[in-house]
Order: C-alpha cells, then sequence, then structure tokens
C-alpha cells in the first residue's frame, strides 16, 4: 500500500499550540482529541477503500455484506441490519440497492411479516465478501497501526468513549477487551 511523504511537524499538535496561543487552552486536548480521530479515521479508510476497490466494494457495503453472512439464516429485515450497523434506515436501503443490482443480495418477504422484507445474501454475495475478509484480514486488519498491547488500550478507550455517547449499554459498562484480543 502507498503511504503519502510524511510532514515536517504533527499539523494536529501545531493547532493544539495555536489554541492554547488564542486563549483556547481549556478545549485545545478536546479540540485534539476530535481532530485526532477524524485523521485517524482517514487513514484507515484509505487502507480499506485501497483493499476493497477490486472487489467493488465500498466498506459500507462490505459490513452489510458481512452482518448477513454472520447471520443464522445469511438474512435479516431492513430495520434490524440499520439497527445492527447503526446507521439510518434510507442508507441501508441504498446499501442494499447497490448490493441487489451487483446480484449479492436480494431482497424477499419475510415469512411471518408482511410488512417487512428481509435482505438475503446470496451465494456470489458470499463468495465475494469471503475474499474481500481475506484481503482486509491479511492487508489492514492483522496490521492496524499499533502493537497488540498499545491496541488493547485503543480498543479500551474507544469503548469508553462510544459507551459514554450511547453507543451501546451492555449492562455493566464499557466492552471488556482481552489482553490477548482473541477470547
Amino acid at each position: 500500500m502507498s503511504r503519502p511523504r510524511p510532514l515536517p511537524l504533527d499539523p494536529i499538535e501545531e493547532a493544539h499550540r495555536q489554541w492554547v496561543g488564542h486563549g483556547w487552552g481549556n478545549v485545545a486536548d478536546g479540540m485534539a482529541a476530535v481532530t485526532s480521530l477524524v485523521r485517524a479515521q482517514q487513514i484507515v479508510m484509505a487502507r480499506v477503500d485501497e483493499v476493497l476497490k477490486p472487489t467493488g466494494l465500498t466498506f459500507s457495503r462490505y459490513e452489510l455484506l458481512m452482518l448477513l453472512a454472520f447471520s443464522k439464516a445469511g438474512a435479516l429485515p431492513m430495520a434490524k441490519a440499520s439497527a445492527r450497523l447503526q446507521v439510518h434506515p434510507t442508507s441501508v436501503t441504498n446499501t442494499v440497492d447497490r448490493l441487489e443490482g451487483a446480484k449479492l443480495v436480494e431482497r424477499v418477504p419475510h415469512p411471518s411479516d408482511r410488512r417487512a422484507t428481509l435482505i438475503e445474501i446470496t451465494d456470489a454475495g458470499r463468495e465475494l465478501v469471503a475474499k474481500a475478509t481475506e484481503d482486509l484480514n491479511a492487508k489492514v486488519f492483522a496490521m492496524p497501526g499499533l502493537p497488540p498491547n498499545r491496541l488493547q488500550t485503543l480498543l479500551q478507550l474507544l469503548a469508553e468513549f462510544r459507551h459514554a455517547a450511547g453507543d451501546f449499554d451492555t449492562g455493566e459498562g464499557t466492552a471488556h477487551w482481552s489482553a490477548t484480543g482473541a477470547e
């Protein structure tokens, strides 16, 4: 994967310095944290996009295919897919439209609820998402950019952040990440 030439200074650190210099020191750390998260997301998505590009999938399409592949029946109601992916139903509809056009999923009537439609992964969808997962595992997930002990710290911090934002509630506080990451 190609990497851009590094900058000779950390622009977020410079922004932090400027925030402090302009009298906003009390929020400078927050600004730097938010800006760092946004930049980190850009870096990660560029890596993911580069790996997924040959498959024709976007990350949102990949996520929906994996959700369906992981489901017992290979199918889920649209509303449940929207909730599990934590995206607006319109986003799921648009994603399904694209995947259906590529013959990777199909809409089928719900067997017990005439008002609901199921999204069902096709054999072609299973094959493509398996290949995409193999590539992502090898080229992105195996090398996320931090050593394992630091990765666990990041996972815990992000879980705390997401929990505080109301992203999930397990009833027992934040997620518990194992020391090895594979329990």
